[in-house]
């Protein structure tokens, strides 16, 4: 069994999806396992992992569209603004869309479908960096 962990930083412009497929291949590529798993984790409660639609950018565009109408920035339910108005939907959007993602690794590399990207996506307005924890495990 051959394990390979690797953090990276990932600076996001604000709110929306931000591609890191590439960085995921790079750990994938190096890590020597040929058959086995990839795990990626988002070490963030108000930023997420989604497996998405790469080709089109409209679909990403019309995802932020449907979690706005969801969820809200300034919802009045919302008691939790410590940090301002997207505070607790940032952390809402997170928990609807996980900050894992497990993805399979065949013959060294990354077996995503055709039209298939791993992205971050912040939820805050405001510009952050993120940290992703990659963990490659397998033969």
């Amino acid at each position: 069994m051959t394990v390979a962990q690797e953090s990276i930083s990932i600076h996001t412009g604000g709110r929306g999806a931000h591609d890191i497929t590439s960085e995921v291949e790079r750990v994938v590529g190096g890590s020597g396992v040929r058959i086995g798993t990839c795990h990626v984790f988002a070490s963030h409660t108000s930023a997420s992992l989604i497996v998405c639609e790469n080709a089109d950018p409209q679909v990403l565009g019309d995802l932020e569209a449907w979690l706005a109408r969801l969820v809200p920035d300034g919802d009045r339910l919302f008691r939790h603004t410590a940090e301002g108005r997207d505070d607790m939907p940032a952390h809402v959007r997170s928990v609807l869309t996980h900050t894992d993602v497990v993805l399979p690794v065949s013959a060294g590399r990354l077996r995503l479908g055709t039209w298939q990207g791993v992205y971050l996506y912040e939820h805050r307005i405001a510009a952050h960096t993120r940290q992703v924890i990659i963990t490659v495990q397998g033969e």
